[in-house]
């Protein structure tokens, strides 16, 4: 997905958003401000959103020496979803569709998206999403896919929906490997984060090796390329990745709820509506 004009407002808000969780000398948000407002004015329209994305936070990073600024949000928000965890696996048994019932739990997951500026409730998140309709429902399509899948591609978005991945792995039957970010950037999830919830007991875990904030195939490491190309399903998760993926030649399913108009507009729904997508199939 390319960047549109109404992207660059919302990098300096991000910019902002993470330089104050970073830093509050107000010389260097200012300073970092200035650096992203210049460097923007060079970025092409064609360039996907999460490759303006790695620009900016390397430069939030460099301007305020914090290498992850969102750690320890990051690690509260992880903890609140584990508290959650015992009674969504029970929810999920005590369902007639067990799939479908994790399959929302982990598009609720994507709610806590610090990239986004929107406040979220997950517990009402989980009420809502248990009963929204889908604006896109390619859930028979899915099935098929995943019972003629002998493996499964995982790619995660951010730190604390891992948690409610962990809760769809677990129903997929399928050998998963999980895809977690090379490095910190906004509240997505690492190596470090995915340990700590589980997910290395129920699946694989692998780094995509690009430190973007979506998942660009041209930045990636030839180990993930090598799975992508290989996986039999494909799930990718959250909107970093759909500005990334959602234009490659392969077959895949998006699972996400649109948190903003351009993503809206594009997939052709609108804010706040759930998605389950394939491409290609």
């Amino acid at each position: 997905m390319k960047t549109y004009l109404d992207c660059l407002p919302c990098f300096l808000q991000q910019t902002l958003r993470a330089g104050r969780v970073a830093t509050d000398d107000e010389k260097i948000l200012k300073q970092l401000l200035d650096d992203v407002g210049m460097m923007l004015k060079d970025i092409p329209l064609e360039n996907t959103p999460p490759e303006t994305g790695m620009l900016i936070y390397q430069k939030i990073s460099q301007i305020t020496g914090n290498k992850d600024p969102y750690k320890k949000i990051k690690r509260t928000n992880v903890e609140k979803a584990l508290l959650l965890y015992p009674e969504l696996k029970e929810k999920v048994s005590n369902s007639e569709d067990r799939l479908l019932v994790a399959i929302r739990f982990a598009i609720t997951g994507n709610v806590i998206d610090l990239g986004v500026n929107k406040e979220f409730d997950i517990v009402n998140e989980i009420k809502k999403i248990l009963t929204q309709d889908f604006a896109v429902f390619d859930y028979s399509k899915f099935k098929t896919a995943l019972n003629n899948a002998e493996n499964i591609l995982y790619i995660g978005d951010n730190a604390g929906e891992a948690v409610f991945d962990k809760i769809l792995i677990e129903e997929l039957n399928k050998p998963v490997t999980y895809v977690v970010r090379e490095i910190p950037v906004i509240n997505d999830v690492t190596k470090e984060e995915a340990r700590f919830i589980g997910i290395d007991k129920v699946a694989k875990i692998v780094s995509s090796g690009t430190t973007a904030p979506g998942t660009i195939l041209d930045l990636c490491n030839e180990k993930f390329i090598d799975i992508f190309n290989n996986a039999d399903l494909i799930i990718s998760k959250g909107q970093g990745n759909y500005e990334g993926l959602s234009g490659v030649d392969r077959s895949l399913f998006f699972l996400l709820k649109v948190k903003c108009k351009i993503i809206a507009t594009n997939i052709g729904v609108q804010e706040d509506d759930i998605i389950l997508k394939g491409i290609n199939l």
